[in-house]
Parts: C-alpha cells; sequence; structure tokens
C-alpha cells in the first residue's frame, strides 16, 4: 500500500517539503511513501529544490482509492479532490484544528510552531532516524521561509532549535544569505500574471458559510507591484465572481519595513474594517506588524464572521 504524502493547494516551500521530507521518514520507516504535491511551485520552492539538488514531487490532485498522509494542513478546501478522510492515515501540520475527520484513529501531530519542517525534525528525533543532507536543508528553507527569517510573530524558539541543528547537517554556514536567496525569488514579480502573482501563496477558507480567500505576496519592498496594482486588484474581482467569494484578500507583506498592506474585495468590506479596527483608504490598509496569515489573519476573520 502506497501513502501518498501531500501538501495543500497552491503548494508553498514548507508544503512541498515537507511532503519530501515526512514521505523520508515514512520510508526509513519501512512504508512505501511517494511526496506529491497539489500544483506547479513557486520560484522559490524551485530555488530551495535546485539549490539542495531535490527532484520536485509528482503532481498529485485526486484522491480517489489513494491512502493519504497530509502534511501543512488539515482543511478540506485545501486537501485533494475526492478525498475520502478515512483514508488519511496520517496528519503533520502547524496550522488550526481544521474539518477533516475520521471513522478510525490515525496519527495526527499538531503543533504551534512557526513551520511543518520544524514538527518533522521533532519527528525525526523521537523515532531516532538521522536526517538526510538535502532533505536538511529543505527543511531548514521552509523553516527561514514560513518564520521569515525569524521574524514572523509564529515563531517559537522550537523553530530556532530546529534551524540550529539542521543548519549543520544540511552544511549551510549563511541561513541569512540563504533567506535573502529565497527573498529575491519569492518577491520576483516582473512579467508574472496578476492572477498567478494572487495565487503564488492563497489559501480558501470557510467563515461560517461564507468562502473567504487570502494570499500573501511577501515584498523586499511594496513599491514592486506599484506598476500592477489595478492589475492585481482586477484579479482579485475575477476570483472572487468565479468561485463564490464573499471576500478574497490579498495581503502585500513588507518584509523590511514588517508591516502588510492589505489590499480588500469584499461584500461586506466593514467587516474587514472591523476585524483589524482599521479604515480602508481606497481598497486597502496599511497594518504595522502584520506578517502570519496563520496567526493574524485567519484567527481575526474568524472572530469578526462569528465562527
Amino acid at each position: 500500500m502506497s501513502i501518498y504524502v501531500t501538501g495543500h493547494k497552491n503548494p508553498d516551500t514548507d508544503s512541498v517539503t515537507a511532503a519530501i521530507a515526512y514521505a523520508a521518514l515514512l520510508k526509513a520507516q519501512g512504508e512505501d511513501a511517494i511526496p506529491s504535491r497539489q500544483g506547479e511551485m513557486n520560484p522559490e520552492t524551485v530555488t530551495v529544490l535546485e539549490r539542495f539538488g531535490v527532484s520536485a514531487p509528482e503532481i498529485m490532485t485526486d484522491a480517489t482509492g489513494k491512502t493519504i498522509a497530509l502534511v501543512d494542513h488539515n482543511d478540506l478546501l485545501q486537501a485533494p479532490d475526492n478525498l475520502d478522510a478515512n483514508n488519511v492515515v496520517a496528519i503533520v501540520d502547524h496550522h488550526k484544528m481544521g474539518d477533516v475527520t475520521t471513522n478510525n484513529p490515525l496519527f495526527c501531530c499538531l503543533k504551534p510552531v512557526g513551520c511543518t519542517g520544524t514538527i518533522l525534525k521533532q519527528l525525526y528525533d523521537i523515532e531516532g532516524v538521522a536526517v538526510d543532507t538535502k532533505v536538511a536543508g529543505l527543511m531548514l528553507s521552509a523553516i527561514l521561509s514560513d518564520t521569515v527569517n525569524f521574524k514572523s510573530p509564529t515563531c517559537t524558539d522550537e523553530d530556532k532549535k530546529a534551524v540550529a541543528e539542521l543548519k549543520e547537517i544540511a552544511g549551510v554556514s549563511d541561513t541569512d544569505e540563504l533567506f535573502m536567496a529565497m527573498l529575491k525569488a519569492k518577491s520576483s514579480v516582473d512579467g508574472v500574471p496578476a492572477r498567478d502573482l494572487l495565487n503564488r501563496d492563497y489559501k480558501d477558507f470557510d467563515m461560517n458559510g461564507k468562502k473567504v480567500g487570502c494570499g500573501q505576496l511577501e515584498l523586499a519592498t511594496v513599491d514592486q507591484v506599484a506598476a500592477i496594482r489595478d492589475d492585481l486588484l482586477n484579479a482579485m474581482k475575477e476570483q472572487k465572481g468565479e468561485g463564490g467569494h464573499h471576500t478574497i484578500l490579498l495581503m502585500l507583506t513588507d518584509v523590511v519595513k514588517e508591516g502588510t498592506e492589505l489590499v480588500v474585495v469584499s461584500d461586506d468590506p466593514s467587516i474587514i474594517e472591523g476585524a483589524f479596527d482599521a479604515k480602508l483608504d481606497g481598497t486597502s490598509m496599511w497594518i504595522p506588524g502584520m506578517m502570519s496569515r496563520k496567526k493574524q489573519v485567519v484567527p481575526t476573520l474568524q472572530k469578526a464572521f462569528g465562527c
């Protein structure tokens, strides 16, 4: 029986590398595990895999008849199509408890840390399995990405400990250099269609029966997208109309200034203004200190939508 290990739709670096790392751990424990992804990789993830010489996982978007292990998510909206939750045998994640429920017990490890890679490092240690050098580089990169080089409020001491240990295994002496190389790739917008930028790091959520989408672009400076602001807004409107969303948000996160310009397209913008205690200037608002969708946006929206 093969176990397909997969991250969420619109895969990011943690999603892809966690699939590789967890599949490798399962293989070391005698399982037939196949790492997979649900879509094309973003430029940052491509850069990371090339840097450490690891092949991209195969694409798997239909879970029909497959045994599944979920990493970096546990929400049905983000899971593969046609997922039978009773075929899910494991979940390793650093997000809130989602809506995947099963009739049978399963291995489940959810921890409030900055990255799934951190949890996986701990699982390797618990099982007494040595982390492969290349896989260590992938896990290290994912933690730096998800914690924004330790600037995100999601970052914990556990993430920092994992980085310190993984960098030694991977032979990486300068994690700042690695992070900047990833940021350069992640923040590249030249020639990329607006719809692709919106979906580069995007997730849908069920907010008390209303569909809410949130994308995030991490940028060296928000000025990088100044010339394509109208295109991004139009892409948000198109996606909202096609997907039956109540709201679509796009976080334009300035890594240097450590804040986010939140672009809003909504049936009721006042909900968003109330949630973040800020007024829209046209279609956006600047929120200082906002770096994390998981910790600063989603919980705030859930409260505002009465979840």
